[in-house]
């Protein structure tokens, strides 16, 4: 395949899977992010500079967004699964291009879901029914 024509973000899915239950593919994942707490000592007798150090490593929430489909009340349900929260999960969100060819996987430890917004329905115009969902984690790994 030539460079100038491998497009590999083009059309991608992104199919999740939690604790074995399959949720169904998405088509938008967002937050998958981490930093480190920076923190500065100022250290008597050196004026020169500020020492940084790393701090606490922290995560944001995933948020994960498809079109109503099938798989929506395996999502509804695994949601509804938690009650009070204090079961954690590990996820896996695989990412495949417009061929069906995995391009990515990310695996997310200490899972729990936050908040869950079913689509608005309307037989009005040609919106599609979006549904989210927004996890909270412990961490990631790319695998």
């Amino acid at each position: 395949m030539a460079l100038d024509t491998y497009e590999p973000a083009l059309s991608l899915a992104f199919a999740v899977v939690i604790d074995g239950v399959k949720l169904g593919r998405f088509t938008g994942v967002s937050g998958l992010q981490g930093e480190y707490e920076v923190l500065e000592w100022k250290e008597g007798g050196n004026n020169d500079y500020t020492q940084r150090m790393p701090g606490r490593r922290s995560f944001t929430n995933v948020k994960l967004t498809r079109a109503l489909d099938v798989d929506s009340g395996a999502l509804a349900s695994w949601f509804s699964s938690f009650g009070d929260g204090r079961r954690r999960g590990t996820a896996a969100i695989t990412a495949y291009d417009g061929n069906g060819a995995k391009v990515a996987a990310w695996t997310l430890t200490g899972v729990w879901p936050v908040r869950y917004t079913g689509p608005t329905l309307s037989s009005m115009g040609t919106t599609a029914a979006i549904e989210t969902v927004e996890i909270a984690h412990n961490g990631f790994v790319l695998s």
